[in-house]
């Protein structure tokens, strides 16, 4: 019988952020990457196109959280809007986890720092729980797992 391997479910995971404990979020959505091709043709070549890769593009990353007394990823994004870039540029690791709790798919991002600050909407009426955004550009992404 051939041994099966069951997907990742995407309710379990953790982040690593430097210098940033938060316990936990409850979304955090993983970038795509693309490339754009680059169309070329000289003079002495058939009348076709040649398609030459481009420069990479990344996606930001997005993170939510119901909201508590924790100001570190709000004082994070201050640090940018004061222009303190060299303090705010930090990694970042998105890790999947399986059944067990072991990390198991894991993304890392590059001299990312916060490019956007959503606060909660509130409403009397409501019972939902109140949940911040925060959007985080980055340098480059891998799945080193």
């Amino acid at each position: 019988m051939a041994n099966r391997n069951d997907p990742y479910r995407n309710c379990r995971f953790l982040l690593e952020i430097d210098g940033i404990t938060q316990a936990g979020f409850s979304e955090a959505t993983i970038p795509d990457t693309s490339q754009d091709p680059i169309e070329y043709r000289e003079g002495n070549e058939p009348p076709t196109v040649r398609k030459i890769p481009g420069l990479i593009k990344y996606g930001n990353l997005t993170l939510k959280w119901g909201i508590t007394d924790s100001m570190d990823l709000y004082e994070w994004r201050k640090q940018v809007e004061q222009g303190q870039m060299g303090d705010a540029r930090r990694n970042i690791a998105v890790i999947i986890l399986d059944e067990e709790g072991n990390n198991k798919a894991r993304w890392e991002f590059g001299e990312a720092w916060p490019t956007k600050y959503d606060a909660p909407d509130l409403n009397a009426k409501g019972t939902d729980i109140a949940i911040e955004t925060l959007e985080i550009a980055h340098e480059g992404m891998q799945r080193v797992s």
